[in-house]
């Protein structure tokens, strides 16, 4: 007699983790499971699913950081149980957080002394930062506008077409209309002129972007300060500036020293910057800094005390991990400046690498600047055969992921791939990725060749179809008259 036995959840624990049941039977997608399952079965089916992911190191559509230190993965998974909102009961933590605004707000030239408060905050990232600094903007110009008893229900912000998609989420999140300066071929970034042009009495300040998302140029903060001081001084208006340095504020410091962008220019009130971008920290920390406290209302500011002591917040969000405010002190003492400009000169030479390469398969007219942030955004010279989709699509194939993308209005017909040199993207990954387009550009070439060898072989067969029916209508044509004839003579 057969004798069937059941094993039992502990028994399988001494098995393979691909010898159990757990990877054979299906798990519920939308719903959770009615049972437990053992932790290493966990772990095994979804870290298997997680292979059919892009791999990190090989995304060039992102800025974001893929790449830290060891010592530094170990003191952030030390501290990624640390809530950083519990200000008291982690005091260390919020020290550091001020340490690394203070570092930050100096690293910006802002007009503090050795001994005074700056104004700054940490936050999840760039889009938090804007956030909160277009808040503190709507409100001065709101304050402003009821004291002068003029009406503050209309406000309107100056941008380029070429913001990131944040500024959009503020204006719409918050009812503020956005004003854009259209692009144009061959000037992707927002002009300073047409932007003062659009500056009115209900415009709560000009957005500008060191580092543009599209080609990584730098807009020109500076003529950007001057002809908006000469329209404050002609209307009596007070309109200010915010930089956007999301991807450029950790760049133009160690670089380009002497351009004139921060808070050396009058009217720029504040400055976000991404700390996990070029500030070489892993996704979740951005930082928001104002020049002064007067720039950023007191009434925006909460305290709160049920965490065991008064504490100042001003985030839209409350609880957050620690991890990544720790990561980013770490780098700043681990690099200091010299290691950040070391970090950063590599990654425009790898750019220099990669642009010249990619100019070399004479098929691609680059689009991107010298000066700005280390990418290279180029455009094909003659898209009659393939476009630029085709090619990010192609690249997939080995592994490469590289973004294609139209321009904004007024430049929307110009498409173009763009691939952002990060500290772990190498000269040799640079030297293979233009060798990977080479092949794709040659596959992409023998493929249209194919098509136009078909197309042109259909056209003769639908020729040469045509002229057997021409010759079939001459002969019926020729027979009727015969017949024909030969009928007239009978009778």
């Amino acid at each position: 007699m057969a004798i069937t036995t059941r094993v039992t959840d502990s028994e399988e624990h001494v098995h393979s983790t691909f010898g159990t049941r757990y990877v054979r039977d299906p798990l519920p997608r939308y719903k959770m499971p009615e049972k437990s399952i053992p932790k290493d079965a966990a772990y095994q089916i979804i870290n298997d699913e997680l292979m059919l992911d892009g791999n990190p190191r090989l995304n060039l559509a992102s800025f974001v950081t893929t790449w830290m230190e060891p010592e530094c993965d170990k003191l952030i998974m030390a501290s990624i149980n640390k809530n950083y909102v519990d200000m008291d009961e982690y005091p260390v933590t919020t020290e550091l957080q001020n340490r690394c605004v203070n570092m930050i707000a100096h690293l910006f030239n802002a007009p503090v002394g050795e001994s005074e408060t700056v104004i700054g905050v940490g936050t999840v990232g760039s889009s938090e930062a804007i956030m909160l600094a277009g808040l503190a903007f709507k409100r001065k110009w709101q304050q402003r506008r009821r004291a002068q008893g003029l009406p503050c229900d209309k406000p309107n912000m100056i941008t380029g077409a070429n913001v990131q998609v944040c500024w959009e989420k503020f204006a719409r999140y918050f009812e503020v209309e956005l004003k854009e300066v259209k692009l144009r071929e061959g000037y992707y970034v927002m002009d300073p002129e047409k932007a003062v042009e659009m500056v009115d009495e209900n415009t709560i300040c000009v957005a500008a972007i060191l580092g543009s998302t599209l080609t990584g140029e730098f807009e020109d903060v500076k003529a950007l300060n001057d002809l908006l001081t000469k329209k404050n001084a002609e209307t009596g208006w007070d309109t200010p500036i915010h930089v956007d340095a999301a991807s450029g504020g950790f760049i133009a410091p160690f670089l380009y020293p002497d351009l004139e962008w921060d808070f050396r220019l009058p009217l720029v009130k504040s400055i976000n910057v991404s700390g996990h971008k070029y500030g070489l920290v892993y996704a979740g920390v951005g930082w928001a800094i104002w020049r002064t406290k007067d720039d950023l209302p007191d009434d925006l500011v909460f305290h709160i005390n049920y965490l065991g002591a008064d504490q100042p917040t001003f985030t839209l969000n409350f609880s957050k991990g620690s991890s990544q405010i720790i990561a980013q002190y770490y780098q700043f003492i681990r690099l200091g400046f010299e290691g950040y400009r070391n970090i950063i000169q590599n990654c425009m030479e790898n750019a220099r690498v990669l642009k010249e390469g990619i100019e070399r398969t004479g098929q691609f007219e680059v689009l991107s600047k010298d000066v700005g942030v280390p990418l290279v955004a180029f455009m094909l010279k003659d898209t009659t055969k393939h476009t630029v989709f085709h090619i990010a699509e192609s690249l997939r194939r080995f592994g490469w992921i590289v973004p294609a993308y139209t321009m904004p209005a007024d430049a929307q017909h110009i498409a173009v791939l763009r691939v952002v040199i990060r500290e772990d993207f190498n000269r040799s990954l640079a030297m293979r990725l233009v060798t990977d387009i080479e092949k794709v550009l040659g596959e992409l070439e023998v493929r249209a060749n194919r098509v136009a060898t078909k197309t042109h072989v259909d056209s003769d067969e639908k020729l040469a179809k045509k002229t057997v029916e021409q010759i079939q209508e001459e002969v019926t044509r020729h027979w009727k008259k015969f017949v024909q004839g030969r009928k007239t003579i009978v009778c």
